[in-house]
């Protein structure tokens, strides 16, 4: 239907008076949809369970200031301080189970006060949810993806360390390991290290870790991994064999100069399509004991010409290789490897969105324990928002070569502005609580489908 000219356009551009008063308005209806999810997976009992051991005595114990730190991800804040914007928010206050948000000082205070253990029951809770995600699926096999991650600070905080920095040279910093599940796109665990260590530190009990809690929770279940080559050794070959695990690791050239020499004598690569070619050995290392399976692939590309630019279309392209080696146990052929390794970049993704998204690498206290509950926040809000989407819809697509996500999954940023930063009026009509929104038929679509999905998944 048209419009007039006289119908689309105002002569009215007067600026309107601003009054505050005190009404039960809300910036953020949308967390309606996650107080459900919430009383869902009994969110709130779980981390009293779990955090409130010896703190009970406190108005605010550690359980209710991490609810808090969680929700203040979710509605897209960064700094402690920004809690001031919110804190007589109804919504926000009927979320958490609240009559009266924690002024800033008291989150300090319980984040100063928050001891390793505390995180390590945070941690445990986390794989806990993600697992029980796993096991209602009811997967034949997922894919555990393992990497580091650079959290910088520009000041002092316990634990940090200057190390490798490609963003903030110099910077004080922690290196997380993640671990995280390719067909949900959550993160499972998190192993929290100074910034000066190797992206092999301690990965070793880390990865045993997950793959045992994994294994024993989802039994007869196939548990994949792929890793980089700052995880290639012979040690971290034979502890996946031994776990059971099937693996493909990237090989580094600069530690074994023998892979430059067996690439130059080769001869004949097969063909994979018209970009990749391979050949296979079943080879070891002088200092290894095992033979083992790898893969060496090159990929055709475009050489980039020298001098001046020659703007001749019947003149022939010029190529040249790149090369890699793969290391895996795996069975399948030299192209469901590749596309299997090669889906190993989705982590980058995860990773890049819980940095974005979920501010999992703002560092808000000098205490390390206080760093590692709100890093674990950002996780905790980056996987209830994954958990969310899954409650509420099919999946996209089955299992792909690449193992792709099995849900296109909407970001969380997407889901701020979308649904979660509506502007509603929460009254009592009759006795009854009342959340009110403007009429939009795309809000009211996006709202009653989380609802109704998330009432089916009860």
């Amino acid at each position: 239907m048209k419009s007039s000219k006289a119908e689309t356009h105002s002569r009215v551009h007067s600026v309107p008076e601003i009054r505050y008063e005190d009404q039960s308005l809300t910036s953020c209806s949308g967390l309606v949809i996650f107080q459900v999810l919430f009383q869902q997976l009994r969110i709130k009992e779980r981390l009293r369970r779990c955090l409130n051991r010896s703190r009970s005595q406190r108005v605010y114990g550690l359980a209710t200031v991490f609810m808090l730190l969680v929700v203040h991800v979710i509605l897209g804040y960064r700094r402690l301080r920004d809690v001031a914007y919110y804190h007589d928010d109804p919504m926000v206050l009927r979320a958490l189970g609240l009559c009266r948000l924690p002024d800033v000082a008291t989150v300090s205070r319980n984040l100063r006060d928050a001891d390793g253990a505390s995180c390590d029951r945070v941690e445990a809770l986390n794989r806990e949810i993600v697992l029980d995600r796993i096991e209602a699926e009811r997967l034949t096999r997922f894919t555990l993806d393992f990497d580091g991650s650079v959290c910088s600070t520009r000041r002092y905080a316990e634990g940090t360390a200057s190390g490798f920095n490609r963003q903030r040279k110099g910077a004080r910093s922690y290196y997380p390991l993640l671990c995280t599940v390719a067909q949900t796109g959550q993160a499972l665990a998190v192993l929290h290290r100074s910034g000066n260590v190797h992206d092999s530190n301690g990965s070793h009990e880390f990865i045993m870790a997950c793959v045992r809690e994994a294994q024993a929770r989802c039994h007869g279940v196939t548990v994949e991994s792929r890793l980089d080559s700052a995880f290639f050794s012979e040690m971290t070959v034979y502890l996946l064999e031994w776990l059971r695990v099937e693996f493909t690791i990237s090989v580094p050239f600069e530690r074994l100069s023998a892979l430059k020499e067996i690439i130059e004598d080769r001869g004949r690569w097969r063909r994979i399509d018209a970009t990749w070619s391979y050949f296979e050995l079943w080879w070891k290392p002088k200092s290894w004991e095992r033979r083992y399976r790898f893969l060496f692939v090159r990929q055709k590309a475009r050489r980039r010409r020298r001098g001046a630019l020659q703007l001749d279309l019947f003149e022939p392209r010029e190529w040249e290789y790149t090369y890699k080696v793969i290391v895996t146990n795996k069975t399948g052929s030299a192209a469901t490897i590749l596309a299997f390794h090669n889906g190993r970049g989705s982590q980058e993704g995860i990773i890049g969105e819980m940095k974005a998204g979920s501010q999992m690498d703002y560092i808000p206290s000098r205490k390390l324990a206080g760093n590692r509950l709100f890093m674990l926040a950002g996780i905790f809000a980056h996987n209830l928002t994954r958990e969310l989407q899954m409650r509420v819809q099919e999946r996209d697509r089955g299992t792909t070569r690449k193992r792709a996500t099995l849900w296109a999954f909407e970001k969380l940023s997407t889901l701020r502005n979308t649904v979660i930063r509506r502007a509603g009026r929460m009254t009592r009509p009759n006795g009854r609580l009342t959340l009110t929104m403007s009429i939009n038929d795309a809000v009211r679509e996006d709202f009653e489908h989380l609802l109704a999905g998330l009432r089916r998944a009860a």
